[in-house]
Parts: structure tokens; sequence; C-alpha cells
């Protein structure tokens, strides 16, 4: 039983990871209601520009580890900043309009060229941050055993307070209302004074901002973010996300987060080599007999 527990709470922690880059996936699709799949390698890049500029602060620059970290912090998200505003002017705007394939064509070239930029910038090696806040914090008594590291509740606690805030945002600001005004009729919102253009950057920009976080985060816990990983996430929100629905990015997050816990009790259970087929499988299978439902509610 407390192995079965370690496991679910280990999974609650992938769960964090998982909702932020679902939620910020509807925020994207929302609007464009076009297939993106950039969003597994901004979470990638993300994680990555974080260690390699933590590395280049700590090796190069013989800053103190703290230092280091806050540097590598702060090139992250003008990375991101600046990456996220060309996309959304560059790729989303002057395609928005065009057929829905061009825009899932160019965000898979895009995931390409970030996945390789990040490779070729870490010269194809793979750098590692130290172990941070790694005591392990007692749950449930000592007797039971079971136990989060502090970054791990960290990660959770800061993961559940994103999500919360947007929640607000979405239902309790006139933000939120300008959203799904867009993502229901971005005409009409046209007629009644909205720029539906302006709407769809900023949710884009907002979207990369969780979804880089989310990165961060993981690149914080794990201590390395490969450059290869950006797809497979990128595909697994994509699968989780249509599974769930695109209306609303809490219903997204929820999914997301029981795929983060199967796959960690997966990973308990079954052999890890076999876990991203299992899950994929698991989507696919969601995936279908939702949409035989949908068809049949329509009939």
């Amino acid at each position: 039983m407390a192995y079965f527990l370690q496991l679910l709470l280990n999974g609650i922690h992938n769960a964090a990871l998982y909702s932020l880059l679902a939620y910020g996936y509807v925020l994207i699709h929302g609007l464009t209601h076009r297939t993106d799949l950039s969003l597994g390698a901004i979470f990638a890049f993300s994680g990555q520009t974080f260690i390699l500029a933590t590395a280049f602060g700590w090796s190069v620059l013989w800053m103190t580890l703290p230092a280091a970290l806050s540097f590598g912090t702060f090139i992250a998200i003008v990375y991101i900043g600046i990456g996220g505003y060309i996309i959304a002017k560059f790729i989303y705007a002057p395609l928005d309009a065009g057929n829905r394939n061009t825009v899932l064509v160019a965000t898979l070239g895009l995931s390409i060229f970030l996945m390789e930029l990040s490779r070729i910038a870490a010269n194809t090696r793979d750098y590692w941050l130290p172990p941070l806040l790694a005591d392990p914090v007692r749950l449930l008594g000592s007797a039971i055993g079971i136990s989060l590291t502090q970054l791990q509740i960290v990660n959770i606690v800061i993961a559940f307070s994103v999500i919360t805030l947007g929640e607000v945002i979405m239902l309790r600001t006139s933000a939120g209302r300008i959203w799904r005004a867009v993502s229901d009729e971005p005409a009409a919102s046209a007629l009644c004074g909205i720029d539906p253009s302006r709407v769809r950057t900023q949710a884009i920009l907002a979207a990369y901002g969780v979804c880089a976080l989310a990165g961060f985060l993981a690149a914080l816990y794990y201590g390395n973010v490969s450059f290869n990983t950006g797809i497979i996430f990128g595909l697994k929100i994509l699968f989780i996300t249509a599974a769930g629905g695109f209306s609303r990015p809490l219903h997204a997050a929820f999914g997301a987060a029981i795929v983060g816990i199967i796959e960690s009790l997966w990973g308990g259970y079954f052999s890890v080599l076999w876990r991203d087929a299992a899950i994929f499988s698991l989507l696919v299978f969601v995936l279908a007999t939702r949409t035989n439902v949908q068809e049949t509610e329509r009939i």
C-alpha cells in the first residue's frame, strides 16, 4: 500500500507538469482552432535554455549557484518572450486565415527548428543541474514512509496556483469573457470592438509562458530536459486535449493530470519501455470512444 501511495504522490507531480502544458495548449487552440505541435518544443526549449544559461553563468562567468540559476531564469524568460512574440506575429498571423493544415506543418517545422537549435547550442551534449531542494518531506507520518521532495511540493504548488489564477481570470475578468467571445464568434466579437488578432497574440504569449514554466519546473526537478523530448510531449498534449475537449482549459488540465498519474503508476508496476506506447494507445481509445459517442448524440 505504501508503494502504491508513493507512486501516486509522484504521479501528482507529473500531473502538475502535464496540466500546465494542456492548459496552455487550449488557450491557443480555443482561439485559433488549429492543431499546434510547437508547445512541446517550447516546453523542452525553455528547460534546455535555462540549463544552458545556468551552466554558462556557473562555468564561464564564475557566478555562484543562486546567481547562475537566476541568470538562467532571466535568459529563458527573455528567449521565450521574444520567441513567442515572433511566432505569434510571423507564423500565426499570416496563416490564421489559411488552411488548417498550414499551421500544423508550420508548427511541426518550428518544433524541429527549436530541437536542432537546442542540440547545436548544447554541442549535442547533456548538461545537468545539481539536485535542488532534494530533502524529503515525510507525509502521513514517518511510519508509512511515503514522501515528496521539497522541490516536488514547490512545483505542485506553483502549477496549482497558476492554473487557479488562470481560471479566476477566465471566469471573473473581462479578459476571460473576451477570450470566450473570440473563441465562439471572432467575427461577431470584432463587430463589438474587440480585435481578435490582438487577443490571439496575447493568448499565444500567455500559453507559451505557461508551457515554458512547465519546462522550467521540469528542468529544476529532473536536472535535465533533453532537446529531443519536444515532439513526444507535443503529441501527448495534443492527444490529451483532443480527448478532453478544446473548449475549456481546465477540463484539458484535469485530463492531463490523470495521464500523468497513470504514467507514474505504469512506471512502478510495468516496463518503462512500453509506457509511451501504452499511454498513446489509451489516448487513442478514449479519443475514438468519445468521437463515437458524439456522433451518436448528433444522430
